[in-house]
């Protein structure tokens, strides 16, 4: 399998580890917007959560995630990063968490948390 970065390649041997069912890109979803076409990295099968991986989270990231969010409302998407606690800009007080509280959007550092492996869907 080829990943795109080496922080997705890192995740996906986490969840192997795990023993969690992936796929790795499997699915896109249309939206109106740029680039018009959103495919999650990874998406976890018993949990139907879809998680991205970010270890830099963009301005076109952001506006991209929250016109997905308008118009998929019953996506679940969630966010690994790498470090949360980075700022959206220098001179920017808000961090990626913040961000992610904001506009609801569960999120972690690094591995997948235990609760989220709990919430298998039936």
């Amino acid at each position: 399998m080829h990943f795109r970065s080496g922080f997705e390649k890192m995740f996906s041997t986490h969840l192997k580890e795990k023993s969690v069912p992936f796929k790795y890109e499997g699915t896109s979803f249309e939206y109106i917007g740029k680039p018009k076409k959103y495919t999650p990295d990874f998406y976890l099968i018993d949990q139907d959560i879809y998680i991205e991986t970010k270890g830099y989270f963009t301005q076109a990231d952001r506006v991209k995630h929250l016109l997905i969010k308008d118009q998929h409302p019953k996506l679940d998407i969630r966010f690994i990063f790498m470090d949360s606690s980075l700022k959206l800009a220098r001179s920017s007080p808000t961090t990626y968490a913040k961000w992610c509280k904001k506009y609801n959007f569960l999120y972690a550092d690094k591995i997948l948390p235990q609760e989220w492996l709990k919430e298998i869907k039936t």
